[in-house]
């Protein structure tokens, strides 16, 4: 399914856009209709309902200014809570009427999903940013293996969705992980879809639902997967569920793609802290080389422009002008002055300077 685009704007827009400040336009239009702006999408919460023990689904109506986005991808959505706007990232689905859906997972401590899992109040207004990230349904008719682990199972939802409406081109293995049964996600769209299209194949796997747990993905057997090393591979979870998915899988199918939407905890060369120096600020900090340098420079009270947290959106992303930093998803090492610094999957591995 391609992106969906907005139709253009009218002439009273565009003559607005000439006379008036966009922000001063919203100020006053929004009072009058809280989604009419002048260029910023929006978007109004129309339904909730539960998706599993500790997740819901939310409906969202964006107005004319969403661009949409292809099935995968996420959405930055905004939120004020308690006056301030926080950010963070969900992989939606767009529905057959335009609206989105996206699933929340209620996480201890996280101040947007639990707005969004129980506070949110049926008409809120959220604010969405442009879709981003590559995990895609590729051109080609390579055959998929799809693995998921807890949320990770939204963007193949959209995935499964999409490959659905073009009839199941292809061989399609799912494989999805949660720890219990009732944190399931889904459960009757994806056997409907499985007893609709035979080129489907679901597995379920629990991780602590009984005596004899299911495999995790750096054990599970493969073998009941028909020519794995042809396989395009697609994969979405914690941190170390893609890192294990990875170790395993990459260089021995046809393609592997990933997205984590948490950092592996990693415990080489983690030890002891660096210097870590702010150019524009001008204030020098010790950071922990254990953590990414967005929690890092937070735990400071320094509250830079982030998005996703697991380095997809580039939001978050800065200048270097020197040191090396780690990439905490491959654990790759980087130096090259003057390039691009992910903060939220990097942790600091020498003396650096940002350009912060």
């Amino acid at each position: 399914m391609n992106a969906i685009l907005a139709p253009r704007p009218l002439w009273p827009v565009r003559l607005a856009r000439r006379v008036v400040s966009p922000a001063l336009f919203d100020f006053w239009s929004t009072r009058i209709n809280p989604l009419w702006t002048l260029e910023q999408p929006l978007a109004r919460l129309v339904s909730r309902s539960q998706a599993s023990r500790d997740a819901v689904t939310l409906v969202l109506r964006p107005n004319r200014h969403w661009r949409g986005l292809l099935p995968g991808q996420h959405v930055n959505v905004d939120v004020e809570i308690e006056g301030r706007r926080l950010q963070r990232s969900y992989s939606p689905t767009v529905l057959d009427d335009g609206n989105l859906e996206i699933t929340v997972k209620a996480i201890t401590g996280g101040r947007v999903s639990g707005h969004l899992a129980r506070d949110a109040r049926i008409g809120e207004v959220v604010a969405l940013g442009a879709a981003f990230g590559d995990m895609v349904l590729p051109n080609g008719k390579d055959d998929l293996l799809l693995l998921a682990a807890g949320s990770g199972i939204t963007p193949m939802r959209a995935l499964l969705r999409s490959l659905a409406a073009r009839g199941m081109p292809v061989n399609v293995d799912l494989m999805y992980w949660a720890r219990r049964r009732d944190e399931l996600c889904f459960v009757d769209e994806l056997d409907a879809l499985a007893a609709a299209h035979p080129r489907l194949r679901v597995r379920y796997l629990l991780t602590r639902e009984d005596a004899s747990p299911d495999p995790r993905i750096d054990t599970v057997s493969l073998d009941a997967i028909a020519a794995l090393a042809g396989r395009r591979v697609l994969a979405c979870g914690p941190g170390g569920f893609v890192q294990a998915a990875r170790s395993r899988l990459d260089g021995k199918v046809a393609h592997f793609d990933a997205e984590a939407f948490s950092v592996p905890v990693r415990v080489d060369g983690d030890e002891g802290d660096v210097e870590v120096h702010l150019a524009r600020s001008g204030r020098t900090l010790q950071l922990p080389r254990g953590k990414s340098l967005l929690e890092g420079l937070e735990a400071q009270g320094i509250r830079p422009r982030h998005g996703c947290r697991m380095g997809i959106c580039n939001t978050c992303a800065c200048g270097r002008q020197s040191g090396t930093t780690r990439q905490l998803l491959t654990g790759d090492l980087s130096s090259e002055p003057s390039s691009q610094v992910r903060l939220c999957i990097s942790a600091p591995s020498t003396d650096l300077i940002l350009d912060l």
